[in-house]
């Protein structure tokens, strides 16, 4: 009789070990942290109780996966929008470089001249301004190319990292905790809807037809012979405040369950997100980190939170302490 192969007996054992090292694992992997960067704490037990039952079919609160829908606002939500959002810098940057001939009034000289607050004062006819002089008149994938171009050079002026750099890590990680539960995770921004699509694939994991953001006027030109989309000057869609709500109903039919924000240009979204059937979950980031960002709500120009701390208490939506309930804002540097 033939002694037993060696490698035979190898696959048997392992056959038998297998098992039972998968078995001593499970404990471990059930209680893997979803959300590393966050702190114990109420904000975070909220949030994972809401993710785990509603996506557990044996929970009453259930939501089919049709229906797991989840809006994140971007600026002062996902990414840093202190001192300016990133969109107006890149904007102010390519104002700076204009022809002077195109400086034909008071607005389109202050952008040149990178006065921001001026802009701002003027509100959309000051945005209007920028715009003319940065984001007009080019093809769509000119445009994109050079947003591309100037996000892999440019950097924040206080903090030295590039802006896709300058991401939430707390913030990627629900992204992805959410996604992993089957929910279906979309931007909805009053940031600019081919700016945004450039970078949002690659940084948050949220493909282009996800991205719901403010446009302006397009033409489609040279049809027959090399079709090219040119960004023109004209209305724009300002998606926020109650435009997000239409625009939300626009693209996705449905209520979200999920909505999260961070100023009061957010509360249209999170109340029609949360005043729903069914469970929903409306989620404020107050930004109250002096330390590792910029500690603001209702005295700031950009972002600002009055309103929602308010409609936050009284809603029962959860406020997120940036300075208390996150152990850390940013990707650690590769």
């Amino acid at each position: 009789m033939n002694p037993p192969n060696p490698s035979i007996l190898q696959r048997q054992s392992l056959a038998t070990l297998l098992p039972a090292v998968l078995l001593s694992l499970l404990p471990a992997m059930a209680l893997a942290d979803p959300l590393p960067s966050w702190n114990a704490g109420h904000s975070k037990s909220t949030i994972v109780d809401f993710v785990e039952s509603t996506s557990d079919p044996d929970n009453d609160d259930f939501v089919p996966q049709e229906r797991r829908i989840a809006v994140f606002d971007n600026d002062g939500t996902l990414w840093s929008e202190q001192p300016a959002y990133t969109q107006l810098l890149y904007a102010l940057d390519r104002a700076s470089e204009a022809d002077p001939e195109a400086l034909d009034t008071p607005l389109k000289k202050a952008a040149a001249e990178g006065d921001i607050d001026t802009l701002l004062e003027a509100g959309e006819e000051g945005i209007q301004a920028l715009l003319s002089l940065s984001h007009q008149d080019l093809s769509l994938s000119d445009f994109q190319q050079d947003v591309s171009d100037w996000l892999a050079n440019a950097t924040h002026p206080a903090t030295g990292r590039f802006y896709t750099d300058m991401v939430y890590q707390p913030m990627l990680e629900l992204l992805g905790y959410l996604r992993d539960h089957g929910f279906s995770t979309y931007i909805v921004s009053g940031g600019g809807l081919e700016f945004m699509r450039v970078f949002a694939s690659d940084v948050y994991g949220v493909p282009p037809q996800n991205i719901i953001g403010s446009t302006g006027e397009m033409e489609l030109v040279d049809l027959e012979d090399d079709p090219q989309l040119y960004k023109r000057g004209g209305d724009i869609w300002l998606d926020d405040g109650p435009g997000k709500v239409i625009s939300i109903n626009r693209h996705l039919g449905q209520r979200p369950i999920l909505a999260v924000g961070n100023s009061d240009g957010d509360v249209p979204m999170l109340i029609w997100t949360t005043e729903g059937e069914g469970p929903r979950l409306g989620v404020l980031v107050h930004h109250t980190d002096g330390e590792r960002e910029v500690a603001y709500d209702s005295d700031s120009h950009i972002g600002r939170l009055a309103d929602g701390l308010e409609q936050a208490e009284a809603r029962d939506w959860q406020l997120i302490d940036m300075a208390r309930d996150w152990q850390r804002l940013y990707p650690e540097k590769p």
